[in-house]
């Protein structure tokens, strides 16, 4: 470790008034009851299991953050790993929940080579394995006894899944399939805990019954000994290398020559190949084998909300406690630098952003009980029948406009693809804000944002899972058109469009809050009904289309969220949990999301007729600024209700106690080994580090 700062240096102090300060004025502009609006998001129950949970973590030194934005990445893998098992080993001695699991997890902030194990094998064996397929699998690998990855992506293909190369041959000979990668191109390629760790892959492979393809399929593979960890014969696998971020995972890839395994390792619960006969078994719904990725896309949604929140909160205090400059209207005498939080520049970057985390919030929770319904809806309906049995897996193949079912895949599909965007990209708006300190790891926004960035492509690439929603909603304007709509919601609004447009719209956009929402969903029908008439009268090709149906998925998302957050404020258990404060600064944020991005794609409200050319200017200008205005003195506290401990945000820039200054020059100048090495600068010598051995230039 580098030695210990002077005294004179421990003794300096930031100028001007100190972070503490600035953030204790910060709060005390607002009477927002911080506690209050932070047990109604996460409830005082949840929050003191978290406080619990944190405080096991901090006791154990394996989990010290002091060393992590040093490593490299073959000491951030073993690091990670000590973790990963550690956490283990605290699950079981605390008797954890999954629940809890996920909090250790989350507080951790980093993935741990166990990361897919949890969150994709054993979700992927629960839902779609058989009783005896539990009993094989599923009960050893809760005990971690086999450790397993899903191995769906290749290095040729993503999210063109039914363009898999792997191949499942089935031998009726001994009752068997032969698992075989027959193209460099059928690597499985991405596979997060196979690199080094996983001893068994949940492959994703296509089927071959005498000769003829029927789809991809699960199959469970061991692929390393279970005593010496090493590859098992025909199987070649191994770490992918450094990435952006997500360096504490061993993404890997793998592949097959002719690799046999017995039949019953086909995960059969909705399909399967008859042992005797060798005949398919179709399921009785093709999109239940989509369950997992459904499973994961609902949860994508419901943590952007958080995800975004913690670039927000970095930002948002660290910009209450830098000073840059004095406002060119400030009075001569004034005395100091400007807050960067009170030039309106920075927080028309912040503050939309600090009511997105909110609004995605709000729609999380609305999209894991929809899939929570859906769940019980399918296990109290065990076999669909009828013609679903011959509908695809897609949304756009379902009864598209009539069951729930159909309704979950698209807003999944849609939802997923604008949520992870836009927590993505908005933490990146976070660290641009925090200029030129935002650019140091110890910002704690890159390195999460890396971390983060992945999940735009993966479970589904965002511009491609928007043609999937396209197709939805084109088959329920078909239906509308045909008068067979149903009573679900896009079918509604689809049918209101067409009573509604020849007598006009005429939103208050500004005075309703119910119209607001009324004008998202009149964009969207406008735009489908739009798509419609390209596609089935002026027979455009679809890839001329695609432009088109990622702005139509991208107002079906806007819309649901928007919806969805005025739906959360309409709550009765809202107005009884928190107080006309609370609820009167979420209904600001709520006006601020809907406005801002309703400003930013105003061309289309426009041409839709949801609202005219003057609302538009009014909400981009009087009323958003506005929104700003009545939002900026809440901020600190608005962002303090999301309950990041410090020690989960590892930022010196976020710190709840506002020391910005004196943790940056802690970091750099105690914490940082590489101010225990001596260089030797001069290129005449063969020394690079004085101290240790010659290098060999």
């Amino acid at each position: 470790m580098p030695p210990s700062n002077p005294d004179w240096v421990k003794a300096l102090k930031p100028s001007g008034p100190q972070g503490s300060e600035l953030l204790a004025a910060e709060r005390a502009k607002s009477e927002l009851n911080v506690d209050e609006l932070a047990e109604f998001l996460f409830t005082k129950k949840n929050l003191d299991r978290n406080a619990r949970i944190l405080s096991i973590l901090q006791e154990d030194p394996v989990f010290d953050k002091s060393q992590n934005y040093f490593r490299g990445r073959h000491d951030r893998l073993k690091a990670a790993l000590a973790r990963g098992k550690a956490l283990r080993r605290l699950s079981v001695k605390h008797s954890w929940t999954e629940e809890e699991d996920h909090v250790a997890n989350d507080l951790l902030s980093e993935p741990t080579p166990y990361g897919l194990h949890a969150y994709m094998f054993l979700k992927t064996l629960e839902e779609q394995g058989s009783p005896a397929q539990h009993k094989k699998f599923l009960e050893p690998a809760r005990k971690y006894d086999i450790i397993g990855c899903y191995a769906q992506t290749e290095l040729g293909h993503g999210s063109n899944v039914r363009g898999l190369e792997t191949t499942a041959t089935w031998n009726p000979e001994d009752k068997t399939f032969t698992i075989h990668s027959p193209h460099l191109t059928a690597s499985k390629w991405w596979i997060g805990s196979l690199g080094k760790t996983a001893t068994h892959a949940v492959v994703v492979a296509q089927l071959v019954l005498n000769g003829r393809p029927y789809g991809p399929h699960p199959f469970v593979v061991p692929v390393r000994d279970p005593k010496t960890h090493l590859p098992l014969p025909n199987v070649h696998v191994g770490d992918i290398g450094p990435k952006l971020g997500y360096n504490t995972m061993d993404n890997g890839f793998l592949l097959f020559n002719k690799v046999k395994i017995p039949h019953e390792n086909m995960l059969n619960r909705f399909s399967g190949v008859d042992p005797e006969t060798g005949k398919y078994t179709r399921p009785a719904n093709p999109s239940l084998i989509y369950g997992t990725l459904t499973y994961v896309r609902a949860n994508i949604v419901m943590q952007s909300g958080s995800t975004l929140a913690r670039g927000v909160t970095i930002a948002a205090r660290y910009c209450a406690v830098r000073r840059q400059f004095q406002d060119n209207d400030a009075p001569k005498d004034a005395i100091g630098e400007n807050q960067v939080l009170n030039y309106t520049m920075v927080q028309y970057r912040i503050l939309p952003l600090l009511a997105s985390s909110y609004a995605l919030y709000f729609t999380g929770r609305s999209m894991i009980n929809l899939y929570n319904a859906n769940q019980k809806r399918m296990a109290q309906q065990k076999d669909v029948g009828g013609s679903d049995a011959k509908r695809g897996p897609g949304p756009e193949q379902l009864a598209a406009g009539s069951d729930l079912l159909a309704d979950l895949h698209a807003i999944s599909c849609a939802l997923k693809a604008f949520a992870s965007t836009t927590a993505a990209e908005g933490l990146e708006v976070c660290r641009r804000a925090c200029g030129g300190h935002g650019y140091s790891s110890f910002s704690g926004i890159g390195t999460w944002y890396a971390d983060y960035l992945p999940t735009v492509t993966w479970e589904g690439d965002n511009y491609m899972l928007t043609q999937q929603v396209a197709r939805y909603l084109l088959k329920s304007a078909r239906a509308v058109l045909a008068g067979k709509g149903s009573n679900n919601g896009i079918s509604q609004v689809l049918q209101e469009f067409i009573r509604r447009r020849d007598i006009g719209a005429a939103f208050d956009v500004l005075g309703s809050d119910q119209d607001l929402v009324d004008a998202f969903a009149w964009r969207v029908s406008y735009l489908t009904f739009e798509a419609l008439k390209h596609r089935d009268e002026e027979k455009q090709s679809w890839n001329s289309l695609l432009i088109d149906f990622w702005r139509l998925s991208t107002a079906f998302a806007q819309y649901q969220v928007v919806k969805n957050f005025y739906e959360a404020l309409q709550d009765e258990q809202t107005k009884a949990s928190v107080d006309a404060t609370a609820q009167d600064v979420l209904h600001k944020l709520f006006q601020l999301f809907a406005l801002y991005h309703l400003s930013n794609q105003g061309a289309e409200f426009f041409t839709s007729a949801a609202t005219t050319v003057r609302q538009i200017q009014l909400a981009t200008t009087k009323r958003t600024l506005a929104l700003l205005d009545d939002v900026r003195p809440h901020t600190i506290r608005l962002v303090d209700a999301w309950k990041f401990p410090d020690w989960q945000l590892d930022s010196s820039l976020g710190r709840y106690d506002g020391k910005v200054y004196e943790d940056l020059f802690h970091r750099a100048s105690e914490v940082n080994p590489i101010n225990d090495v001596v260089f030797d600068p001069y290129p005449n010598s063969d020394v690079l580090f004085r101290g240790e051995p010659k290098a060999k230039l």
